[in-house]
């Protein structure tokens, strides 16, 4: 059975993922482009977007990237063939 992947490799193969959401579901890529990957435990990736929500001038997209979840988890799981849980903090 393989290691986990930790924080620091899930990071370094982000974009390749982002890449991955682009060429599917453009509205998710804009949902989910500014994330900052907070904490990955194995199963529980945590995304950060306070520093987005500073910069967002009235738009806020939690909604949003709720109902577009699913094609963030079909990008990781396609790329780094992981399942995962999304939490927003």
């Amino acid at each position: 059975m393989d290691a986990p992947l930790s924080l620091a490799q899930l990071r370094s193969r982000w974009n390749e993922v982002l890449d991955d959401l682009e060429s599917h579901d453009r509205i998710a890529w804009i949902a989910y482009f500014d994330a900052r990957l907070a904490d990955f435990d194995g199963v529980r990736l945590s995304l950060d977007f306070s520093d987005a929500r500073k910069l967002s001038g009235g738009h806020e997209y939690s909604p949003t990237r709720e109902k577009l979840q699913n094609s963030l988890i079909t990008s990781i799981k396609s790329v780094l063939d992981l399942e995962v849980k999304i939490e927003e903090i």
